[in-house]
């Protein structure tokens, strides 16, 4: 079920009614509702694969409790070592396996050594990548200490199964969620004003900017081959507004439906194209999964600590085990890679932690430095994500072969659409609208709030509905 399709719209006002009508002074039948319409939602897709989501809970649900009830170390240690091997154990099998024989049987081929290659046709079961790092951190932090099991089952399954984020994340941290279930809900206004605005904002990033963007991004890529500099150029640009407008529309509206029903979610993207270098951009890109690393495994590693040999190990393992996590395929290796080395000088000048500041704070422009520095950002993140989207590492190549040898600037497939011009016009009032709301979460709050929505949900009617509501790109994760 689509955030972006009728069916969603539908299933969201009856659970919404429900949830607070029906069930408004009921709190545990509110939880109940929410689990139910969580498994439905997800059962939408496949129902089959309801029972790894279950089988996922079960285990860390009395998992937990065991590690609260045990004080004895090295049974606390078999304890968590349950939890980790069964979710990675899934994840590595659904995501993994096809990947792992088939990369083993081209390494033995380099040998000179041919295998025939049996791979099983494995479905990926949608969001398992997102639900089980949710459930991992809570088991993680319970054997830490940091949180006490809860002994509600109900509260605990909503918090791994909860419908807004449990595709594409958010990937929310028990500590920070599964209080909210404990809470009893009163409908809030003001909360759910936001989430209207959140969710109006989503499907703007979504259905005009991401989908739109896709139509010549699909063709560029296909036909790379026999394209100029210039048209290649735009490809990566528009690859890269429109894997933005995706994933950050994607979790604008997962956060706002959550504000629909009274809960607060992480904060995922904090407009990342305006960082000053790769650092600032990974803690503006995705950062509930950034932080998840930083605290599950960089840290654990010894985060900044240690030796510069150590450092360098631990931020490329960071970085390639974040490629890695978005898809079996070398591409996002190497993607990591590329962000690994981009983040290695400011770690070894110890800049990395240079910008923390929003950027041009209280100015209406940023100055000729701050510029730059964002340019070039956006330059380097740019030039990573033709891996990113490329289907193989030859056919990434092929692409930068010919994005700075074929220097010819003729306009090519611009003319593809609807429209060319036109789109890089709503691409550029997209970044002056964030530009001008960097501070906000969500750039459509505020003064003229009403009248800024009306805007967006025009802009929506007359270019969106026309794109081809594709999936979520993260869907795939």
């Amino acid at each position: 079920m689509l955030f972006n399709s009728i069916p969603f719209f539908i299933f969201l006002s009856i659970v919404f009614f429900l949830y607070w009508v029906v069930f408004g002074k009921r709190h545990k039948r509110q939880n109940m509702l929410l689990l139910i319409g969580s498994y439905f939602f997800y059962a939408w897709w496949d129902y089959r694969f309801l029972a790894l989501i279950l089988a996922s809970t079960l285990v860390d649900y009395f998992v937990g409790i065991a590690l609260a009830k045990q004080e004895n170390k090295s049974t606390r240690k078999q304890l968590l070592l349950i939890s980790l091997l069964f979710n990675f154990g899934l994840l590595a099998f659904f995501k993994y396996f096809n990947f792992f024989i088939d990369s083993w049987v081209d390494a033995w081929q380099l040998a000179g050594v041919y295998m025939h290659s049996s791979t099983l046709n494995i479905i990926l079961p949608v969001g398992i990548s997102f639900y089980t790092f949710q459930t991992l951190s809570y088991t993680i932090d319970v054997y830490r200490k940091k949180i006490k099991p809860t002994s509600n089952f109900i509260e605990f399954a909503t918090y791994v199964a909860f419908f807004p984020q449990l595709v594409a994340g958010p990937i929310e941290r028990a500590a920070q969620l599964l209080p909210q279930f404990k809470t009893k809900k009163t409908f809030n206004f003001k909360l759910a004003k936001e989430g209207v605005q959140l969710i109006v904002w989503g499907l703007f990033q979504k259905m005009v900017i991401a989908d739109s963007c896709a139509t010549y991004v699909n063709a560029i890529f296909a036909n790379h081959q026999n394209l100029n500099s210039l048209t290649l150029l735009m490809g990566a640009v528009y690859f890269a507004f429109q894997i933005y407008g995706d994933f950050a529309g994607y979790s604008n509206i997962a956060i706002g439906t959550a504000k629909l029903f009274g809960f607060n979610l992480m904060r995922n993207f904090n407009y990342p194209y305006f960082s000053r270098d790769i650092g600032e951009f990974w803690r503006r890109w995705h950062i509930s999964l950034s932080t998840w690393f930083r605290d599950y495994l960089y840290i654990p590693l010894g985060g900044s600590r240690g030796t510069k040999t150590q450092q360098i190990r631990n931020i490329f393992m960071i970085f390639l085990i974040s490629g890695l996590w978005h898809g079996a395929n070398w591409t996002f290796v190497v993607w990591g890679g590329l962000h690994a080395l981009f983040f290695l000088p400011l770690m070894l000048m110890n800049r990395n932690r240079k910008h923390l500041d929003p950027i041009a704070l209280n100015k209406m422009l940023p100055g000729i430095r701050e510029f730059f520095q964002m340019l070039i950002t956006f330059i380097m993140t740019s030039f990573a994500w033709i891996f990113f989207r490329s289907a193989s590492i030859t056919e990434s190549f092929l692409y930068i072969k010919r994005l700075f040898l074929n220097l010819n600037f003729k306009v090519e497939f611009l003319n593809i659409e609807r429209y060319s011009i036109e789109m890089l016009l709503v691409i550029g009032v997209f970044v002056l609208m964030e530009w001008f709301n960097r501070g906000k979460e969500c750039p459509i709050s505020g003064k003229f709030s009403f009248l800024k929505m009306m805007m967006i949900i025009l802009l929506i009617l007359t270019l969106g509905v026309y794109s081809e509501h594709q999936n979520f790109i993260y869907f795939q994760f």
